[in-house]
């Protein structure tokens, strides 16, 4: 490697020419990035004591180690956005100079031939800057005065015309810009091939631009290393239509996340959101990757699958309905358990029916547990590990009973609860109100309402002022009544004459045109039948949507015979605080009823089970065991000694030796008083197994 400081245009006019390598990322600045840069320009510029403005480095490689002299085009390892952004403005600069020329050196002509192009060059070796696929194009049309392509880049086209606004803004006054363009400096680095690692020093680069994602290291990883023969079939045949299918800005904005549901498919582990890139190194170097050929063709149709479901780009009329409505909920974290299930439906292993049946039921678990208020925390790890349990024989009956057999904190709420809690719930804060609203109103329909094109309606009006036909209305207890039910399920439907309705009476609502007696929506059917609106009224049309609810979002529906057949087999013995005498009565009982008393506080999905030996406290799995002892309670937290923060040093690491409980680090609790500072150490092993808050549900 060899590094220098220089002039950037300077840098420009010796480069024979630069080319983007096809495993690098598109052009990706934004209007942020640009006029960062235009700023440090102009403000350069207008400043005669600032002599130079750094604006990072270029990184290429050659077959020599060597500095800008040779004839052979360069490939740019780390710089492009900067090479890019700065070629665009020139070009703007060069349309708005025509012949004139405000400083030595800055005309149209010489900008071109300078910096913009090799004017004695043919073909492609005319351009200074060589871009991959769409944007490659569009520089080119830009660069040659020719009209956009069809398929244009965005990010190209859309940032041309920023300079070219900028630049017009200064009407005359060009000589600052141009003064801001002579001062810029970079670093030039050149690596040598045969003694620098280019992937290496990518990683560890940290640009002045726009953070690398997930997806640009790990595209560079699969190709950077590759002949450039293998590497460009690979991009060509399997990475390219990637990119095409997600789109230019679906790519930059949903890749990371298809990874992430990528590896939790392929190791049934779910990296961290910050770590997608090393958790996909150790994947790509395990057994289970046969070769560099087949990761990329697993990764090409798995991200196939992800758009159909993630992106809407589903053929089927059927299930491109179910995978909209699984979006809405915003369930990204069954997106892992939804792929294996597609490979299976491509595969012919799961038919269409099945499919749809299974994501329908994710639908109802997903909503069902929202509405009963159950905390979300733990459907990444259940949605990972969903199909360890699978029996795909009998493939969706063991869905089926998968979901009816989860324990109590990750259950599928049954009929009675879901029905009880819909009718209480504020539907009308809900954050999907518009997608429940829509699956009442056209379950079994074939004729679907667009929902977009009315407002929700509460029949009793929202004004905390209620008008006095209301009050006279609802009765008495009017305002118990107002407050009781504004937000649910009862009080809630959709108009397009909203605000026509206004705060009226219950029977003007009814007989006005266009009123609930008039209404062709199904959520409205009776409406125009009643005299009046209230207390009963609601909670009666509240129940009878409740009852449809469990028809739109079903539960699970497999014989007992056959559940049976799926549980675990034997019984295990129950245990009771009382088998545990230093608990029940004895000197430890206050201590350890406080400390209970604190764990289960930790968060509603926690459970406590007593066993023969020691009191297990769960989450995924035991997070802390309880022993019993005469004089102290001794706890065991299951997780790595090295893992846990602990500045008073009462952790005693018991890695290898016999115990009771789960984990390696021991602590000793041995008074009320210690207690603040022991539950800390709890929440960490708790935090850890829940996935320290990394959920995206």
């Amino acid at each position: 490697m060899k590094a220098t400081e220089a002039k950037f245009l300077e840098f420009l006019k010796k480069s024979p020419q630069f080319v983007i390598p096809i495993y690098q990322r598109t052009y990706s600045w934004t209007e942020r990035e640009c006029l960062q840069l235009w700023n440090d320009i102009v403000r350069t510029g207008n400043n005669e004591k600032i002599s130079a403005h750094f604006v990072g480095s270029i990184v290429y490689v050659e077959k020599g180690l060597y500095q800008v002299s040779s004839q052979s085009p360069l490939l740019v390892i780390d710089g492009q956005q900067r090479l890019t952004t700065v070629t665009l403005l020139i070009e703007a600069l060069a349309r708005a100079l025509g012949a004139e020329e405000p400083l030595d050196g800055f005309s149209s002509k010489k900008l071109r031939n300078y910096y913009l192009l090799n004017p004695l060059e043919d073909g492609e070796r005319r351009y200074k800057l060589l871009l991959s696929q769409t944007d490659k194009t569009s520089l080119k049309a830009l660069l040659d005065q020719q009209p956009k392509p069809h398929d244009h880049s965005l990010r190209v086209e859309g940032n041309f015309a920023l300079f070219q606004e900028w630049v017009t803004a200064l009407k005359s006054d060009l000589v600052p810009l141009c003064k801001g363009l002579a001062k810029l400096v970079i670093v030039d680095i050149s690596l040598n091939r045969d003694q620098d690692n280019p992937q290496l020093i990518f990683e560890s680069l940290n640009s002045t631009g726009r953070e690398l994602s997930q997806a640009d290291l790990i595209r560079n990883f699969i190709l950077m290393g590759l002949e450039p023969q293998l590497q460009t079939k690979l991009y060509e045949q399997f990475w390219r239509p990637m990119e095409v299918e997600f789109g230019q800005e679906g790519y930059a904005t949903h890749f990371d996340s298809f990874m992430r549901h990528y590896l939790t498919v392929k190791t049934g582990d779910i990296p961290n959101v910050r770590e997608v890139y090393e958790a996909f190194k150790q994947y790509a170097r395990s057994p289970k990757v046969t070769g560099v050929e087949a990761l990329v063709a697993d990764i090409r149709t798995f991200a196939g699958y992800y758009c159909v479901m993630a992106l809407g780009s589903e053929q089927d009329s059927e299930l491109k309905t179910a995978f909209h409505d699984i979006r809405e909920l915003k369930v990204d974290v069954a997106f892992p358990f939804l792929l294996e299930l597609y490979h299976d439906y491509v595969g012919q292993v799961l038919t269409k029916s099945e499919l749809l049946h299974a994501a329908r039921l994710v639908e109802s678990y997903v909503f069902r547990r929202a509405v009963c208020g159950i905390p979300t925390n733990s459907m990444n790890k259940t949605f990972a590990t969903f199909t360890r349990s699978l029996k795909k024989d009998r493939y969706l009956e063991s869905i089926q009973a998968t979901f009816l057999l989860l324990p109590s904190y990750r259950r599928f709420p049954a009929d009675d609860e879901f029905r009880r809690d819909l009718q209480l719930k504020d539907l009308y804060n809900f954050r999907s109100r518009s997608y429940w609203l829509r699956r009442l109103e056209n379950h079994d329909r074939k004729e679907r309402v667009s929902v977009d094109e009315y407002t929700i309606e509460h029949i009793m009006p929202q004004n905390e002022k209620l008008p006095a036909q209301w009050q006279i209305e609802l009765g008495p207890d009017w305002k118990r009544v107002w407050q009781t039910y504004l937000h649910t399920l009862g009080n809630l439907t959709l108009t397009g004459y909203n605000s026509e309705y206004s705060d009226r009476s219950f029977a003007d609502k009814r007989d006005m045109k266009g009123g609930f007696a008039e209404s062709p929506l199904r959520l409205n059917q009776g409406l125009g039948k009643l005299e009046h609106w209230a207390e009963e009224d609601i909670r009666q049309r509240s129940e009878r949507l409740a009852g449809q609810a469990t028809s739109v979002w079903p539960v699970p529906l497999v014989e007992a015979s056959i559940l049976d057949a799926y549980k675990p087999a034997g019984v295990a013995a129950v245990y009771a605080i009382s088998d545990h005498p230093h608990l029940a009565t004895g000197p430890m009982h206050e201590l350890f009823m406080e400390f209970r008393k604190q764990v289960l506080a930790l968060d509603p999905c926690v459970t406590e089970e007593y066993l023969k030996l020691y009191v297990a406290y769960k989450a995924e799995t035991n997070f802390v065991d309880v022993v019993p002892q005469a004089k102290r309670l001794l706890l065991v937290l299951n997780m790595a000694f090295a893992e846990i923060t602990d500045p008073k040093g009462i952790c005693r690491d018991v890695t290898g030796l016999g115990r009771w409980g789960n984990g390696d680090v021991e602590v000793r609790l041995d008074s009320v008083e210690e207690l603040p500072y022991v539950i800390g150490l709890v929440r960490q092993s708790f935090e850890r197994q829940m996935g320290n808050g990394n959920e995206n549900a």
